[in-house]
C-alpha cells in the first residue's frame, strides 16, 4: 500500500485536547500508564493531525516509539491475547491503530495490542518520494523486541495466545515472518488485513491507489494472480480480511482449512451502522482504494471442526476497499474469533 496520510502527519497538533476525557488509568504496563478510553483516540479529519504522534510505549533496546494499549483492570495471572498490530507501506502506526481499533476491545476480550511505525522510506521510483515500508534489516529485530518487552512484561504464562495482524504490505510482512524461528514458536495466528490470504486468492487487476487525476490504477504486470498461494511451513490459526472491490471473488474453499480437515465453511452476516474511524484522507474515491469510512454491510465465513480447534475464516467487507477503517461490528467479530481461537505457544515455552 502506498498513501497519504495528509499534511497532518508532520505536526501532532492538539493531542491533549483531542484524547477523550474521563480516562481512568490503572498500573503501568513497560512504563505506560493505561486508560480507558484508549489515549489519543479519533475519528474521521479529526484523526489527521494526531498521525504523527508516534507511541506511547518506548522499545528498551533500540528507543523507538510504538503504542501500547492493555486492559486496564489487568491483574497479576489474567491470561490475555498478545496481538502486534502491523501497518501497510505509506502508513503509520497511529493510524493502523484506528484502521484495526483493537484497542476499542482491550478490556471486554483481555488484548494487549501494540502497534509499531516502521523505520525507513526506501524510494521505489528514481525522483519521486519515499514510502514507508518494513524492511527485515531496518525492522524485524524491532518487532522481536516489542513482543519480547511485552510478553517478558505480562509473563509468559499469561499470553493466552499470540497474533500477528498486518495491513496491506503489514499482512505481507507478517506472512513472511511468521514462520522464522523468532515467531514460529510464538505466534498462534495472523490476521491479514488486505495483506494476502494463505491458500491464496485472486486480486482485481485495477488494484491500487488511484492516478493523480482520480482514474484507476493501469493493470499491473501479474495483477489478477493468487496471492499468498502456497501454504506456511508452521501451523496457526488465520484470518483473511478484505474489501469486496480489491478481489475479483472470494474462493468458496480454503487450501489452508483443507490441510487442517475443517469442515465446509459457515457463512454469517454483519452490519454496522457506524463507520470506521480512519479512511486515505489524500486519494478516498476511488472504490477498489476506498472512500471515505461508511457504515456497511459484511459476511464472515467459518470453517469448523478444523484439526486441534485451529481457527480458519474469511472476512468480507461489501462495497469496501482497501484503505477504509474497519467498522465496529466487523472489527469486534474479528477480535472475539481471535479471542476464542486456541493458544498457548508462548505459555508452552516459546
Amino acid at each position: 500500500m502506498n498513501w497519504k496520510i495528509g499534511s497532518g502527519l508532520a505536526a501532532v497538533v492538539g493531542l491533549a485536547a483531542a484524547c477523550v476525557s474521563g480516562q481512568a488509568s490503572a498500573k503501568d504496563l513497560l512504563g505506560v500508564a493505561c486508560k480507558s478510553p484508549p489515549p489519543a483516540h479519533c475519528s474521521g479529519e479529526a484523526c489527521q493531525p494526531l498521525l504523527g504522534d508516534p507511541g506511547n510505549a518506548t522499545d528498551p533496546k533500540t528507543g523507538r516509539k510504538f503504542w501500547l494499549d492493555y486492559p486496564c483492570d489487568l491483574k497479576p495471572g489474567d491470561k490475555v491475547v498478545f496481538i502486534l498490530n502491523i501497518h501497510g507501506a505509506g502508513s503509520i502506526g497511529q493510524w493502523q491503530r484506528h484502521y484495526f481499533p483493537a484497542m476499542d476491545y482491550k478490556d471486554k476480550y483481555k488484548l494487549v495490542v501494540a502497534t509499531p511505525t516502521a523505520a525507513t522510506s526506501p524510494t521505489r521510483v528514481p525522483g519521486q518520494p519515499g514510502v514507508r515500508v518494513w524492511v527485515a534489516d531496518a525492522d524485524d529485530a524491532h518487532l522481536q523486541n516489542i513482543a519480547t518487552a511485552v510478553i517478558d512484561a505480562v509473563g509468559k504464562q499469561n499470553i493466552k495466545s499470540f497474533w500477528l495482524a498486518g495491513h496491506s504490505q503489514g499482512g505481507i510482512t507478517s506472512n513472511r515472518i511468521v514462520c522464522t524461528d523468532f515467531f514460529k514458536s510464538k505466534v498462534d495466528g495472523f490476521l491479514s488485513l488486505s495483506g494476502g490470504r494463505v491458500g491464496g486468492v485472486q486480486m482485481n487487476p485495477r488494484f491500487g491507489p488511484p492516478k493523480a487525476d482520480g482514474s484507476p490504477p493501469d493493470p499491473r504486470p501479474g495483477a489478477g494472480a493468487m496471492s499468498a498461494a502456497a501454504l506456511p511451513a508452521c501451523e496457526f490459526s488465520h484470518i483473511y480480511e478484505t474489501g469486496e472491490h480489491e478481489i475479483v471473488s472470494l474462493p468458496e474453499a480454503s487450501a489452508l482449512a483443507a490441510q487442517f480437515g475443517c469442515a465446509a465453511r459457515v457463512e454469517k452476516d454483519l452490519s454496522d451502522d457506524q463507520p470506521g474511524y480512519v479512511w486515505d484522507y489524500a486519494r478516498q474515491g476511488y472504490p477498489v482504494w476506498g472512500m471515505k469510512a461508511r457504515p456497511g454491510t459484511a459476511k464472515t465465513w467459518v470453517y469448523p471442526k478444523c484439526k486441534d480447534g485451529r481457527l480458519v475464516a474469511d472476512v468480507e467487507r461489501l462495497d469496501k476497499g482497501h484503505t477504509e477503517g474497519l467498522e465496529p461490528h466487523v472489527t469486534e467479530a474479528i477480535v472475539k474469533m481471535m479471542a476464542a481461537a486456541p493458544g498457548g505457544k508462548v505459555a508452552r515455552g516459546g
